[in-house]
């Protein structure tokens, strides 16, 4: 066997491993940085550079391995174009969803976010988005996005386009369709707590499931009636779910002064608070 017919057999091996070091890193930096920030529904998503750098390392870690399936079959049938290519533009996609949701939330607050503290409309707020991503898990798009990430055979095949730009570009496709699979899961998170490990491990564990093991299309209704009973649990009764931070309760409101922390470490000055960092919402004077 030829060195180049070598390096083509071992691609798919090699995609596998480094998508799976790219997520243990990304894990281990996340639970470094995020352990102690979990101040629940409702937390501040700060600056927008602070965002965006936890938001992209979150990515890494929850659905890089979901989507190594697909990326193993492209790195099989793309002859030359770097696979590297191909998970940019999907890491591309899922980022650009993300800035989508930090615009809302900026909305919201520019409003008046007032009225989404945990004293008033926040566990309605927080238990009717959890109830929503249940519903939508029951929906014909749901159903057609996550048949598409289950059978990367069909798409790599059929939709392949050749070169670095058609790499990028099935990447973002790829993206696209796993955002139409998997953003009420996500949206369950920015409910239950962004910046919370434990409900991180969760969605993230709910999201393999469906997209890479057997049954995923039954597992993901099984998701969605478990999403809308605690969506229903954390609307009259939080204090009964395990695993949430109240926003009012003490550890929330240390939880923000470890994030006020983390921010100030990155832009020292004289000012007490930086704009846009993250407050406290959680109702209380």
């Amino acid at each position: 066997m030829s060195v180049s017919a070598f390096r083509r057999s071992a691609r798919p091996l090699m995609s596998a491993v480094l998508l799976a070091g790219a997520a243990l890193v990304a894990w281990i930096v996340i639970v470094d940085r995020m352990r102690g920030m979990d101040a629940g529904p409702g937390t501040d998503l700060g600056g927008l550079g602070w965002y965006l750098g936890i938001w992209v390392t979150m990515l890494a870690a929850m659905m890089l391995p979901s989507a190594a399936p697909m990326t193993v079959m492209f790195a099989r049938v793309s002859g030359t174009a770097p696979t590297a290519i191909f998970v940019l533009g999907y890491l591309a996609a899922w980022t650009a969803y993300g800035l989508l949701a930090y615009g809302a939330f900026r909305l919201l607050l520019a409003a008046g976010g007032n009225w989404l503290a945990w004293d008033r409309a926040g566990p309605f707020v927080a238990g009717g988005a959890l109830a929503a991503a249940g519903l939508y898990q029951l929906s014909p798009l749901k159903e057609a996005c996550l048949r598409h990430c289950r059978g990367p055979f069909h798409y790599v095949v059929h939709g392949f386009r050749r070169g670095r730009l058609g790499a990028l570009r099935m990447g973002a496709e790829h993206g696209l369709y796993c955002i139409g699979c998997c953003w009420g899961l996500m949206l369950a998170l920015f409910a239950l707590g962004v910046m919370s490990l434990f409900w991180m491990v969760v969605v993230s564990t709910a999201i393999f499931a469906e997209k890479v093991l057997p049954y995923g299309l039954p597992l993901s209704r099984v998701f969605a009636a478990a999403l809308i009973v605690l969506g229903l649990c954390v609307a009259s009764m939080p204090a009964s779910v395990p695993g949430l931070a109240e926003p009012n309760s003490d550890q929330a409101k240390q939880a923000r002064s470890r994030m006020m922390g983390g921010q100030m470490k990155r832009d020292p000055g004289p000012r007490s608070q930086l704009p846009g960092s993250p407050k406290d919402m959680s109702g209380r004077p």
